[in-house]
């Protein structure tokens, strides 16, 4: 196999772990304002909306859409806070970076992605997901509605969500600032398109849920098109590979450095 260039020390995760992230679950959630979209498509999608601590008069914010994994599907709209978007919740984050967070749920039964995850490979289906094209919708509204800078619009997701999130990227190219999959997995055959968006992949090499070829393939193929990727693989490391993701400040400063040319 052809050698993966550049991977990120393990040891930075740890050296730079965010602080102060104790909530009390109803503060947490009260970040999160609970909202409901009757999307085109016939789907009704539940979201959270975090919004920046203060916003200024004049100023926009940055926008992160954050994809769950499978085991937060649901329809209770409070699940798909359970992992990650607390980091960005945190005192130190809302201050450091302030933002829009928009996480939405995809319901029991459904994917960001309809694709058969038993199978080694995907391909890019014709059109989005019923999920991902309501979310997609809720991105146009929060731009129109919202100081919301456009040139800053970011894609994170973990598991499924890491599969939505090159979905997005490969999909709306134009969309979207820079994307942070992990342990997610994409199609090959459309990385020509998303070259100039800045990509950091993470995986576990010892995920049996999803396999790291998938993230690998990817992240090959990218450079083999000298697309603007870094890739993180966790030695030892199963399908978790999202909580020490999360905790490392530079993933976020590395998000929030990023925008549209």
């Amino acid at each position: 196999m052809k050698t993966l260039k550049p991977v990120i020390a393990l040891a930075v995760v740890f050296a730079f772990g965010l602080t102060g992230l104790t909530f009390a679950e109803e503060e947490f959630e009260a970040l999160f304002e609970s909202r409901k979209h009757q999307a085109e498509n016939g789907h009704e999608l539940n979201y959270r909306l975090m919004s920046p601590e203060k916003v200024e008069d004049g100023q926009k914010y940055p926008l992160v859409l954050f994809l769950h994994g499978a085991g937060e599907r649901g329809n209770d709209n409070a699940a798909q806070l359970v992992h990650v978007v607390e980091e960005l919740a945190s005192p130190e984050m809302r201050k450091r970076n302030p933002c829009f967070v928009l996480a939405p749920q995809c319901p029991e039964g459904q994917k960001w992605v309809e694709i058969d995850w038993s199978k080694p490979s995907s391909t890019m289906p014709e059109e989005p997901s019923k999920p991902l094209g309501a979310t997609s919708e809720v991105i146009d509204s929060l731009l129109e509605n919202l100081p919301v800078d456009p040139d800053r619009v970011y894609v994170c997701g973990l598991s499924m969500g890491g599969y939505g999130t090159w979905d997005c990227v490969q999909r709306w190219p134009d969309r979207f600032a820079a994307g942070i999959p992990i342990c997610g997995g994409g199609d090959p055959a459309y990385a020509e398109r998303f070259t100039n968006v800045p990509i950091w992949v993470f995986h576990g090499d010892a995920d049996r849920a999803v396999p790291v070829k998938r993230s690998r393939e990817m992240v090959s193929k990218l450079q083999e098109l000298n697309g603007n990727v870094v890739y993180t693989e966790y030695p030892g490391v199963g399908h978790d590979s999202w909580t020490q993701t999360a905790q490392n400040r530079l993933t976020w400063d590395w998000l929030f450095a990023q925008s549209r040319p």
